[in-house]
């Protein structure tokens, strides 16, 4: 089976593997049945190599033995071939569906499925009774470094705040880049006490870098939608902006 085009979607690479692992299925079915052959071409030839009348047949059942077994090594490479391009279309796949959901420059989510997950949280927080926190980053002077010092290092300072935040928070808390330079977080199961003290730390450690963001903290209460979260803790964030002496902009 040849190789899908390269303009496959993910749905026609999952579908080209399950195909694959299909044809070497019956690849190694078909050599199976060739190894059985062969062997009992084997065992009729032990026989009349007993009775020397039937020498001939002997040596042409041995003859059809060993071309049953080139037949079965060629279906069994070939079953071979077929899983690891099965394998290959998988990582293909793997690595296409990541794209969509991660942001390549930053690791963080991408928007539209980030905001998705982070949905699934807060219904989850609601259903559950835990708290969640959503803080909002936004990356302090970027348009400034842009102009000075070139996007490169703009986007290098985005990595930065990226890192930084992913180092103060838990492995399966959400980071999802909402605009050019602005991010949300969705931390559950946190207070906002802990999250303003893991929030500080990020700050101080990029201070020491002399890069800088702002964050604003929002506690989700129980009419919250995702949204409305957002816009509150897009407000603290400004509120603490402009007041400057701590990472918390408290919404309430």
């Amino acid at each position: 089976m040849s190789d899908p085009p390269a303009s496959f979607t993910i749905e026609d690479r999952d579908r080209t593997a399950d195909d694959r692992d299909r044809t070497s299925e019956a690849h190694d079915k078909v050599s199976e049945e060739r190894d059985d052959r062969s062997d009992a071409r084997d065992a009729r030839a032990q026989v009349r190599d007993q009775d020397l009348g039937f020498a001939a047949d002997a040596d042409a059942d041995r003859a059809g033995a060993r071309r049953d077994r080139r037949a079965s090594a060629g279906d069994r490479q070939h079953s071979q071939d077929d899983r690891e391009a099965a394998s290959a279309d998988r990582v293909r796949a793997s690595l296409e569906r990541r794209d969509l959901v991660v942001d390549g420059l930053t690791t963080a989510h991408q928007r539209g499925p980030g905001l998705a997950d982070l949905e699934r949280e807060v219904v989850k927080a609601r259903r559950t009774g835990q708290a969640f926190v959503l803080a909002f980053v936004d990356v302090d002077g970027l348009k400034a470094i842009n102009d000075t010092r070139g996007h490169a290092a703009g986007d290098e300072v985005l990595q930065d705040v990226v890192a930084a935040v992913k180092g103060v928070v838990r492995d399966y808390d959400l980071i999802v880049r909402y605009g050019g330079d602005e991010f949300v977080c969705g931390l559950l199961d946190l207070n906002f006490d802990e999250a303003a003290t893991r929030f500080a730390r990020a700050r101080k450690d990029l201070a020491d870098r002399g890069v800088a963001f702002s964050v604003g903290l929002a506690v989700l209460d129980g009419h919250d939608t995702l949204q409305a979260l957002i816009d509150r803790a897009d407000l603290a964030m400004y509120e603490q902006r402009r007041s400057r002496p701590s990472v918390e902009g408290r919404d309430h």
